[in-house]
């Protein structure tokens, strides 16, 4: 008897876990060691736009996940590939979602902590997110993930 493989990515973090805790991290350091990052009517503003298109983009990409009829928690079975919505611009719409959030509570928050943390968490996210999900579903899914991948750019 052999034992298959997890029908899952492996991911090493839940992305919302990874973007959530850094920017908690740099927040108690703002609050203990203020740093601005730009004229708060500059920043606010700036950041509740990004906060709000980022959010819908996130509900946008679920939203088409479920009507695929596929998971969207990292550690449970991809059952679809999903290539309509979102989807069709960019291959990650929730991470850059996530992304994008980050950077509209950075702005929201007037703070320049986060953005020493942004390369970093974009490093995991990249290859400790990212890339083990694309190596998971070239296997599942073979030429057919293989062809959307050649049509859709990663991020954007």
């Amino acid at each position: 008897m052999t034992d298959s493989p997890p029908d899952h990515p492996g991911v090493i973090v839940f992305p919302p876990l990874l973007f959530a805790g850094t920017l908690a991290v740099a927040l108690v350091l703002q609050w203990l060691f203020p740093i601005r990052l730009l004229p708060p009517l500059v920043a606010r503003p700036a950041g509740g736009v990004l906060l709000v298109a980022s959010l819908s983009l996130a509900r946008w990409g679920q939203v088409t996940m479920h009507r695929a009829g596929t998971n969207v928690h990292p550690t449970k079975p991809t059952l679809a590939i999903v290539s309509d919505g979102p989807f069709r611009l960019t291959r990650n719409p929730l991470y850059l979602a996530l992304s994008g959030a980050y950077l509209g509570i950075t702005l929201l928050a007037d703070t320049a902590w986060p953005l020493i943390f942004i390369i970093p968490v974009l490093l995991v996210a990249h290859f400790g997110i990212v890339r083990r999900e694309e190596r998971y579903l070239e296997g599942k899914f073979g030429d057919a993930y293989l062809a959307y991948k050649a049509r859709v750019r990663r991020w954007i």
